[in-house]
């Protein structure tokens, strides 16, 4: 890492609860590629107040986390597509103090999905209603997908997002039978649902790909129990890595290897 100067540039996240995530992981790529950047994480109460500071400040590029992913919009100059298909950002890019959003987490959604060859004509089940949903729910119809069934215990929240999106919503579990299984709650995520499965093992069986977007631990019990069954996976771990990769790239220019991108997500963890 370089030693701090007065043309270091500086790249931020805003959450309401930081971690080391983010800035361990693009620290890493800085100091990989010799790049004069620096970055770091921050929480806020007054989202107006630090965007604007992004603003004035020259600050390069921020991340966005819950809740501030849909505030931040009325304070950004443009929109991309990522962000408006899904009316919540995550990225912010500081071009001498004008501020385009995007989101990477869309964007990372639908690579992996082309990456990993899932059919189109595939039937979808996607479990939960909250803020990533959105970014699933969106990619798999960016993608082309008209099969898809939104299973959710907030009713109002399910419907808004599959019909916002052409798709169905339910609150009661489909049988078993969807090729593509995505879970997008909480269910395995270190905590208090580390053991709950969030699928059936019927669910599992009858797929052909397994989804599952969290990210801590990357061996969820979902993804465990695919595995197992010899079905192809997708990790949340998958799903961060590539979000973060392509906000490294807006904020320097610089692409990093599917290597590097490995590397880097991997001493993220571990901090």
């Amino acid at each position: 890492m370089p030693i701090l100067n007065k043309d270091m540039s500086l790249c931020i996240s805003l959450a309401a609860r930081p971690s080391n995530l983010g800035t361990r992981f693009h620290n890493y790529l800085y100091e990989e590629f010799g790049l004069n950047f620096i970055y770091k994480a921050f929480t806020t109460d007054d989202i107006d107040a630090a965007i604007a500071g992004v603003r004035g400040l020259g600050i390069r590029g921020c991340s966005v986390s819950m809740p501030f992913k849909e505030a931040v919009i009325p304070l950004v100059d443009a929109i991309e597509p990522s962000a408006a298909a899904i009316e919540s950002v995550n990225t912010i890019v500081n071009d001498g103090g004008s501020l385009t959003a995007s989101n990477t987490d869309y964007e990372a959604v639908a690579q992996l999905i082309e990456e990993h060859s899932v059919d189109p004509g595939a039937s979808v089940l996607v479990r939960g209603s909250g803020g990533m949903a959105k970014a699933v729910v969106a990619a798999f119809r960016g993608a082309g997908f008209d099969d898809l069934t939104l299973v959710a215990r907030n009713e109002a929240a399910g419907s808004a997002i599959a019909e916002k999106y052409g798709y169905r919503s339910t609150t009661a579990d489909p049988a078993p039978g969807h090729a593509v299984i995505v879970n997008v709650t909480p269910l395995g995520m270190n905590g208090p649902d580390a053991d709950a499965l969030s699928f059936t093992q019927a669910h599992i069986d009858a797929a052909d790909t397994v989804f599952d977007v969290v990210a801590f631990p990357a061996e969820t019990p979902l993804i465990s129990a695919a595995r197992t069954a010899g079905k192809p996976v997708i990790t949340g771990a998958d799903v961060i890595a590539l979000q973060a990769a392509r906000q490294f790239e807006r904020y320097t220019g610089v692409t990093p290897t599917r290597e590097q991108i490995e590397r880097a997500s991997t001493f993220s963890r571990e901090g």
